[in-house]
């Protein structure tokens, strides 16, 4: 990975939630015994009527279908149909509570109104409207077709909308994720490292090791140069997303089947057996990591193709996600805490700046973060904390930013009926504290000191991810994670550093870093210092 690396990686994002609809469920009871029940999604306005918490609350009505009438007028129906009952009509032709007034007047006791298309925000002018006083759902006409295949003609319905559960189990395997990622990511730069020390000390291997690395260096200028190019990659999402989504959707796939196979490689390696090798224009190359290439390209290459089907493309997209953050954490070498400080700090405030602050800025009152995390047609959806409902049906209007670790949502819920809402976390909560536990174990390293700076900063780091948890479920909103884990990590460091009589070595680097552009180690295999840039 060179210098052209860094605009892909600049792609990372952390997605923040959005507010919409107001779902509910509609639960169905058969008339057979024992009775069959299911329940279905549905989309109501809390402004308009307030539905049960819970089934106990809850009255049922025996189901009318009128789905061969959209209900603009009276006269469409047979009079007394509808009496005391829930009633289901096609959506189209009038307003919600024009269908609704009709139905009362003839009353109905509950309306449902079928849609085709895809389920959105019921909404309308309630003020010309103070009389109709029934429950009011829209709901998907394919669940309407399924009840009665299911549950048969007769039908008993009621509406009820539970509260989303405040702790969902989805965030303990985000957090698993992220942690053993982090952790995993700077252990695999140790160990290069380690490697790298070794080449420095003999002079055969060290020619050889050089050819074999593609590790990049961020000096401080590189950083604010990366910085920039994340600022003007968020505004170029912010303004062409349609288009660049694509882009990015290819860079990840070209990206993520790379450091699938980099990951593998290097856990193939270690296998004594199976190294047959065939040799073409005069190189040798093992046929395993010739099937393993393919195997890699066949891995994103279905993810691409299958990428909208969300019950099980995620775990795909999460093996290539963590794939790609591994890589990253282990090929980009910050040479000192220095570095770290300013890529961290700089993220942090690009973080926050364009969460909190661009709302200011923007004509809609917006984040330009959430406009590019939601895209386009964003705000269809409906999210609380860290968790984001993406929509499963195939007709979703628009295509998401692959750059998240992403696990459906394990509680059941309304929300789990009408979309599949996942915990999100973005690549950037994981690459940018993982930058400094790869440091961390680096320095551990080449000091000896023990592995204390990277168990500490990964144990940091997995505090912050509590502290990001905690802190979603008391405020119900979304927070940068970055907020919490640059502190903790870069706290936790300085401290052990500090605690050690360190600091100074820690904030420089080790005289053990070798020079990349004159491939000159710092350290002479003598033990006396060679020379350094200037």
């Amino acid at each position: 990975m060179g210098a052209a690396g860094l605009p892909w990686a600049a792609l990372w994002a952390l997605l923040l939630p959005l507010v919409a609809a107001d779902e509910g469920i509609l639960h169905a009871s058969g008339s057979g015994v024992p009775p069959v029940t299911k329940d279905y999604c549905i989309i109501y306005n809390s402004n308009w009527v307030s539905l049960p918490k819970t089934l106990d609350n809850a009255t049922f009505r025996a189901l009318e279908n009128l789905t061969s009438t959209v209900l603009c007028s009276s006269a469409e129906v047979p009079s007394g149909s509808m009496k005391d009952k829930a009633v289901v009509v096609m959506r189209g032709n009038c307003t919600f509570l024009e269908k609704a007034r009709i139905a009362q007047s003839l009353g109905a006791k509950m309306l449902l109104i079928a849609s085709k298309s895809r389920l959105s925000a019921i909404s309308d002018n309630k003020t010309d409207f103070e009389d109709v006083t029934i429950p009011i759902a829209l709901i998907r006409y394919n669940d309407i077709v399924d009840m009665q295949l299911v549950l048969g003609n007769e039908v008993n319905v009621t509406l009820y909308s539970p509260p989303l559960p405040e702790f969902d189990y989805s965030m303990v395997v985000i957090f698993l994720i992220a942690v053993f990622t982090v952790a995993l990511g700077g252990y695999w730069s140790g160990v290069a490292e380690l490697e790298n020390l070794k080449a420095v000390a003999s002079p055969g291997e060290r020619e050889t090791r050089w050819k074999k690395e593609e590790n990049v260096t961020f000096t401080p200028v590189t950083v604010i140069l990366f910085v920039v190019i994340c600022c003007v990659m968020l505004v170029l999402l912010y303004f062409f997303y349609k288009w660049l989504v694509y882009v990015i959707i290819s860079v990840f796939c070209l990206a993520s089947a790379m450091s699938l196979y980099n990951c593998l490689a290097a856990l193939i390696g270690e296998i004594p057996f199976g190294q047959c090798r065939i040799t073409c224009s005069s190189k040798t190359i093992e046929v395993r990591l010739i099937f393993l290439a393919i195997f890699c390209i066949a891995a994103a290459v279905v993810w691409a193709v299958f990428r909208n089907e969300d019950r099980w493309a995620w775990i795909l997209q999460d093996i290539l996600g963590v794939a790609f953050c591994l890589n990253f954490i282990k090929t980009l070498k910050m040479p000192n805490f220095k570095s770290c400080v300013i890529l961290l700090g700089l993220l942090l405030l690009y973080d926050v700046f364009f969460v909190f602050i661009t709302p200011f800025i923007t004509k809609n009152g917006a984040s330009i973060m959430v406009e590019v995390a939601a895209g386009p047609f964003g705000n269809s959806e409906k999210s609380d904390g860290n968790l984001v409902d993406v929509p499963t049906e195939r007709s979703a209007p628009h295509e998401k930013l692959p750059v998240v670790v992403r696990v459906p949502r394990l509680e059941h819920s309304a929300s789990t009926l009408c979309d599949l809402p996942f915990s999100l976390l973005g690549f950037g909560d994981i690459i940018v504290p993982g930058l400094l536990v790869a440091y961390c174990r680096r320095f551990d390293v080449q000091t000896r000191s023990s592995s204390i700076y990277y168990i500490s900063c990964t144990i940091a780091y997995a505090v912050g991810m509590v502290l990001t948890f905690i802190v979603l479920a008391l405020m119900k909103m979304g927070q940068p994670a970055l907020l919490y884990l640059v502190p903790c990590t870069l706290i936790t460091s300085s401290l052990v550093a500090w605690r050690r009589k360190e600091m100074k070595k820690f904030w420089k680097g080790s005289n053990y870093q070798v020079s990349d552009s004159s491939r000159t180690p710092l350290l002479q295999d003598d033990g006396t210092p060679g020379l350094h840039r200037k």
